[in-house]
């Protein structure tokens, strides 16, 4: 699908996808990867009912799979110590032992506006490192997901225009 977008003025809404395939917190998280795989989204959003609740993203998936480093006990005199060992022994064991996207969904969810600038999207991916973001509308309904890739793809027909387009396909 093809979109018009206004060089001068280009928006979330207008490179947004719109069928955004969504899941609920007791879909099994076989289901959350198939629908990951065969949608070609880095994430897919958990609702319940309207509302989102988290989403599920490939590094939730992929963390399921990594080994889990158990922390040192370090005894020193009279006291115990456990050793840093680097992630999140609590959130990679979380991964792990997730059964459902409830168990293995982060929350709470980064979403914007479509409303909002390319601009503003690229900063809250960055500084929020999140990848996709759903997109809502005014009444913060659920109305699209926007990824890295179309992020990507709409600068790079960005600076291929010239300055004297109106607009570009996308």
């Amino acid at each position: 699908m093809e979109a018009e977008l206004n060089v001068a003025e280009p928006s979330v809404g207008d490179i947004m996808r719109r069928d955004v395939p969504v899941v609920t917190p007791a879909h099994s998280v076989a289901t959350v990867a198939r629908i990951m795989a065969e949608s070609g989204l880095p994430g897919v959003p958990v609702l319940d009912g309207d509302e989102i609740v988290g989403i599920v993203t490939e590094s939730d998936i992929i963390a399921r799979e990594a080994n889990v480093d158990v922390p040192s006990i370090v005894p020193f005199l009279d006291a115990i110590f456990v050793a840093d060992g680097g992630r999140d022994f609590d959130e990679d064991l979380r991964h792990v032992l997730a059964a459902t996207a409830g168990d293995l969904m982060t929350s709470p969810v980064y979403n914007i506006l479509a409303s909002a600038t390319l601009t503003q999207l690229a900063t809250l991916m960055l500084d929020e490192k999140v990848n996709p973001v759903p997109v809502l509308n005014e009444d913060r309904v659920l109305v699209g997901i926007v990824s890295r890739a179309d992020l990507v793809r709409v600068i790079a027909r960005l600076e291929q225009t010239s300055d004297g387009l109106e607009s570009v396909d996308v």
